[in-house]
Formats: C-alpha cells, structure tokens, sequence
C-alpha cells in the first residue's frame, strides 16, 4: 500500500501526495499575512482605546514583547490567545485574521511537505510511515 498511499474507509478515502496538491492547487492553500493580522490587532485595539499595556495585563505577560510582535506582524498570537483577542474586541477570530494572496510557490512547497492528507480514521501506510487515525469521537488522531 506504500505505493500511492491511498487508503480507503467505506466511502471516506485519503488522497495521495498528488491528489492533495492538486486539491491545494485548486482550492488555494490558505495562509495568513500576518503583517495585515498585526495591523488588525492594532486596529481594533485602538478603536477599543485600549493600550499595549492595557493587553500586556490582560495577557498576563511579563514584558509586551509579544504584543508588539503580533502587530508588527513578525509572529502571530497562539490560538488560546488569538480566541481571548477575539472575546475582548468582542469579534470573530476570522475577523482579526486576513487571509493573504495565494502563490503556487509557497502551495506546492506547503503541500509536498506532507505525504498525504487523510480524510477519515482508520490506518495507512505511506512509504516508512504508518498512519493512525482513530476515530475521531474518541480522542481525534493518535
């Protein structure tokens, strides 16, 4: 089964390396800009009149680095951050990300990086890898 890593689940099936390019190449991978999230981040912060202080002690953080990070856009707040940005300015989290442009470099690179992508649970092979999916109402992937 290493050849083509393809796998089948009843009428749920993984799709190949080549398949899943082809999806991500169709679909666009999505990725985010973060220097337009950062710009967000600031945005919805002043609106607010809110400072980088005022975040720091709602954060917890010792030091703002990290704020100042996040809307220079040099990283991106973790996902537990990212959803307490989104509760304090009272928005979705999509509503501070921004979606950047796609670009077939940056696709075919994101997606040749992993061998396939599984849709479903049960177990694959794949070159010297072998995949285990539980089922995902009983822990999600092992």
């Amino acid at each position: 089964m290493a050849e083509g890593c393809i796998f089948e689940v009843g009428a749920v099936r993984a799709l190949n390396g080549a398949e899943a390019i082809g999806m991500i190449q169709t679909l666009g991978f999505p990725t985010i800009d973060l220097v337009k999230t950062g710009q967000n981040i600031s945005r919805m912060r002043l609106e607010r009149g809110m400072t980088v202080r005022d975040l720091q002690k709602y954060f917890g953080f010792e030091e703002p680095r990290a704020i100042y990070k996040w809307q220079r856009g040099e990283s991106i707040p973790s996902v537990d951050n990212l959803f307490a940005l989104s509760q304090l300015f009272g928005v979705s989290m999509n509503e501070i990300l921004v979606a950047s442009n796609n670009d077939s470099a940056s696709i075919g690179q994101q997606a040749s990086a992993c061998c396939s992508v599984f849709l479903g649970w049960g177990m694959a092979e794949c070159g010297d890898v072998l995949w285990q999916l539980s089922n995902p109402y009983k822990g999600g992937v092992k």
